[in-house]
């Protein structure tokens, strides 16, 4: 039987993404359990979240969060530490930054869902932080700060007794960066909302990429392959790196922004195909465009090759360069794929299973920790 105290705690609440949708589901299992987060921007998050007990760290109202609260990760490590969980057995962070690090009860049994440790800090620092685009101080501070993050991240792993990773790539960087294993369950895709449109009639002359705009996605590769091929191209997202990316793009290159969920579907549906230029931990995009029979042009690195079937399901590319992914979409209009097919296969990630299989889990994790305890 599960405890009834039980905390879940998350690294931010800004959007609605990958991260978030796993956050939903361990609220409806805990639906007692507070939300710790470093910050909350009201109204970002699906009802049940914003129905939520939310207690957010000293950063909330700290000046320019909303813009620029990466400004602010030298004092991420210290936001979460303070968080109180001494009325807390069982406590679940799910992490991409720092959230794994929170310190609770010795007593106490932390289970952290990793989307990936820290992308800044590890695998996607020079995406980040290339030295061609800092300036003189910044080359100074920066390698300083992130090695100063890369020592607290080890660190404080051991806090954490079980590892759960979103995929395969990412159970490999948690064996790679902190020695650890870690239970790969991926996350939930909505496929009872994402679905094929019912009439028959054919894809519009688009592509898309639904992504956030950080410079690790690389979606620089796409606009300027979309350029060179004069291919519609739809984006949908938001981020730092929009002014920079609107620069590249021609003129049938459209931002779209944050779109809300019944558009997103419609562009899923029409959509030639979804196009996923960088290496993703997970990328639940893919499969959310799969569950509406639209197929994938991905880059074959990271969680894409765990749900991208070459032939199948889309298309993979194995250079991050513009001409590998120009020769993907040559390719791929030479295929003709079935829906039927997508529509399968992404249902074998849908909520349903993603609940029954984490649950499983925790279960499993918790009667085991109860018998530890017992014999101590």
């Amino acid at each position: 039987m599960m405890p009834q105290r039980v905390a879940l705690v998350h690294d931010w609440l800004t959007g609605r993404r990958g991260g978030e949708k796993v956050l939903e589901v361990l609220a409806e299992i805990f639906p007692q359990a507070p939300i710790f987060t470093l910050f909350h921007f009201p109204a970002s998050q699906a009802e049940l979240l914003e129905e939520k007990k939310i207690i957010t760290s000293f950063l909330q109202h700290w000046p320019g969060l909303k813009k620029h609260y990466r400004w602010y990760l030298p004092l991420f490590p210290l936001a979460i530490e303070l968080f109180n969980l001494q009325d807390f057995d069982l406590v679940i962070s799910t992490s991409h930054c720092v959230a794994k690090g929170v310190i609770p009860r010795p007593d106490a049994l932390h289970i952290s869902y990793i989307h990936s440790p820290v992308r800044y800090a590890w695998n996607q620092y020079f995406a980040y932080f290339d030295s061609k685009n800092l300036s003189f101080l910044a080359k100074l501070v920066i390698p300083l700060v992130i090695h100063y993050l890369r020592l607290w991240d080890v660190t404080s792993s051991p806090r954490v007794d079980c590892f759960i990773a979103n995929s395969q790539a990412v159970a490999a960087r948690i064996e790679k960066y902190y020695r650890r294993e870690a239970k790969v369950i991926h996350p939930p895709v909505d496929v009872d909302f994402f679905q094929p449109k019912e009439e028959n009639s054919f894809p519009e002359k688009y592509y898309l990429i639904v992504s956030a705009l950080v410079p690790y996605k690389r979606l620089d590769l796409a606009i300027k392959a979309a350029n060179q091929l004069n291919l519609p191209l739809k984006i949908v997202g938001w981020g730092p790196e929009k002014k920079k990316l609107r620069k590249l793009a021609g003129e049938k290159v459209k931002f779209l922004g944050a779109v809300p969920d019944d558009q997103l579907l419609k562009l899923y549906q029409n959509a030639q195909a979804l196009i996923v230029p960088g290496e993703e931990d997970f990328g639940i995009n893919i499969l959310e465009a799969q569950a509406c029979g639209t197929p994938v042009i991905a880059f074959a690195r990271g969680g894409a090759v765990e749900t991208v079937r070459p032939g199948e399901t889309g298309v993979l590319f194995y250079h991050l360069t513009v001409e590998s992914l120009r020769e993907a979409l040559d390719n791929f209009k030479d295929i003709t794929f079935n829906k039927s097919i997508l529509r399968q296969h992404a249902e074998r990630f849908s909520r349903r299973i993603f609940r029954e299989k984490i649950e499983g889990f925790l279960e499993k994790k918790w009667d085991q920790f109860q018998s530890k305890r017992k014999k101590i």
